[in-house]
């Protein structure tokens, strides 16, 4: 009687609302009570939390670009092919991707600084196993335990960032967060040259077992804790799809040279690709909570961002892989050196960085992303030049013409895809710019090297028919020179081989990624928009 009652007075009140408002209905005179906010952060008392942070991050960068200098001398230790070596870096960056979407639940279900702790106490073991693998299989199997941690670190370090500055702080920690992700690739081809040149190339592994102990320990003291969450449950049949998909994409593209590209182990494993990535569509368009939420692909802004962040990623990858391999192989410099070589392009991208993002506030994505791409196209097609004889300079001015390019594009290109998305997806928008940068970089190097395969192998042959219908005056120097005349000669034509096939493959790389200043002009211009600023989906 009385929950009658009181039903029939709102309804009263509602009407009388109504009528005082000429028939429109009125909304109430106040909204059920919500929940409290969570706690600020305190003003105070998060610097050394946050060094902690970039110290974590700061590993896991660095592990990535310190071991790509090291990779000839990993492949001569070992005795592997250069298309088998590439996958200690590609299964590292593929595993590192595949693990980014699932870091936000794991950081719910157990909480972000037990998870930190976690992550840098495996981060450190796999890194020990690397240190005293004997074979390739192995390093590989271990770089990929060490990639578990390294793809989920990032997003746990910038979501304890987010909760442990104050607002009015944020743009100072992540500044000196941003400062620490950029000097990693910087020092990292410089230290790894000095510790392979100078010691051996396990020690490029060793060098993480302190650092790590050290990270654990402050983590544990200094890192504010934050309780364990009821999470959703996780996803693991779409999950399970993607990584099955990526895995047999890569595989079918680094083994495709070898098996043939008609073998029926290459189709089968190009059709599993198509048929898991399509179950993981399937999934995840009727799961009710998927581990990738794929409705960010309704906005055309944030797409068009992936496939620029795609070409610029492959050809970034593709000249701090090749490069390094060609400095050491063909011109014999020493590790040291090659670092040193590639020291001044991470320069460049640390000085220019922080000015992009103060230039992407006033003007938009538009212009940076233009002449970001074109610099960066312009960098990768005057390393399409390579030679035998090319100097330290022309190396070193394609490199930071490409680096200058890449500092000036790729925030703003990432910054403008993400601003596009509404809310409720900007977490998956998220997850999907750091997978799109990880598989585009493993997928790039995979067909990049079955080029440079096949261009070394129409190169040699090439040669070979020159030298066996050369002049009677070449035939009868060789047969002087005898078997030592010989091996400097199939070295100076191992050294131009090599250096034709990388001009290819840097040839095409910079002309996919001037296409990409086409795709760039589609960009938003102009001064970016606060809130609700968003397009409408396509």
């Amino acid at each position: 009687m009385t929950k009658s009652l009181d039903d029939e007075l709102v309804r009263g009140d509602v009407a009388a609302n109504e009528r005082r408002a000429g028939g429109r209905p009125v909304p109430p005179a106040s909204k059920p009570p919500a929940p409290p906010p969570p706690p600020t952060p305190p003003a105070t008392g998060w610097g050394l939390p946050l060094a902690v942070l970039i110290t974590g991050m700061f590993m896991s960068v660095l592990d990535l670009s310190i071991v790509n200098v090291a990779i000839p001398s990993i492949r001569k230790d070992l005795g592997a092919s250069i298309e088998s070596v590439q996958w200690i870096s590609t299964a590292y960056s593929l595993t590192e991707g595949v693990m980014v979407p699932a870091s936000a639940w794991l950081g719910a279900r157990f909480g972000l600084k037990r998870l930190y702790v976690a992550l840098i106490v495996l981060f450190t073991l796999a890194s020990l196993l690397c240190a005293v693998s004997t074979g390739l299989s192995g390093l590989i199997a271990f770089r990929i335990l060490q990639a578990i941690p390294g793809g989920v670190l990032p997003v746990t370090c910038m979501t304890i960032l987010f909760r442990i500055v104050p607002p009015q702080k944020l743009g100072a920690a992540m500044g000196m967060y941003g400062l620490g992700i950029v000097v990693a690739p910087g020092i990292g081809p410089t230290l790894g040259g000095y510790l392979v040149e100078h010691t051996n190339w396990r020690v490029i592994f060793l060098i993480n077992v302190p650092v790590g102990i050290l990270g654990a320990i402050a983590a544990a003291i200094w890192l504010t804790k934050f309780p364990a969450e009821k999470s959703k449950p996780f996803d693991f049949v779409g999950f399970g799809f993607i990584a099955a998909s990526l895995f047999s994409l890569l595989l079918a593209l680094e083994e495709g040279d070898n098996w043939g590209w008609t073998d029926y182990r290459t189709v089968m494993l190009f059709l599993g690709a198509a048929v898991f990535m399509a179950l993981f569509i399937v999934v995840e368009l009727h799961v009710e909570h998927p581990v990738l939420d794929i409705r960010v692909f309704k906005y055309w802004p944030y797409v068009n961002s992936l496939l620029l962040i795609s070409a610029m990623s492959i050809g970034l990858f593709a000249v701090l892989f090749y490069v390094p391999s060609f400095l050491q192989d063909a011109q014999g410099w020493t590790p040291l050196n090659t670092g040193l070589t590639l020291l001044p392009q991470a320069l460049a991208m640390m000085l220019l960085m922080p000015f992009a993002g103060l230039l992407y506030d006033k003007i938009g994505a538009r212009w940076p992303a233009v002449v970001g791409l074109a610099l960066v196209g312009t960098g990768i097609l005057l390393l399409s030049r390579i030679n035998v004889d090319i100097t330290r300079g022309e190396l070193i001015l394609g490199m930071v013409v490409m680096a200058t390019g890449m500092a000036l594009g790729m925030m703003p290109i990432m910054t403008g895809g993400l601003s596009v998305l509404p809310p409720e997806v900007s977490d998956s928008g998220s997850a999907f710019n750091t997978l799109t940068q990880r598989v585009s970089s493993a997928l790039g190097l995979a067909m990049m090297t079955a080029m440079v395969q096949d261009n070394s192998a129409q190169y040699i042959a090439d040669r070979a028919t020159l030298l066996e219908t050369g002049s009677n005056t070449q035939l009868t120097e060789l047969q002087q020179q005898g078997a030592t005349g010989l091996l400097p000669l199939y070295q100076e034509v191992s050294g131009q081989v090599q250096a034709a096939a990388y001009s290819s493959g840097f040839f095409l790389a910079g002309s996919a990624t001037l296409v990409g200043v086409f795709l760039a002009l589609f960009l938003r211009s102009g001064k970016p928009g606060g809130g609700g600023d968003r397009p409408v989906a396509h």
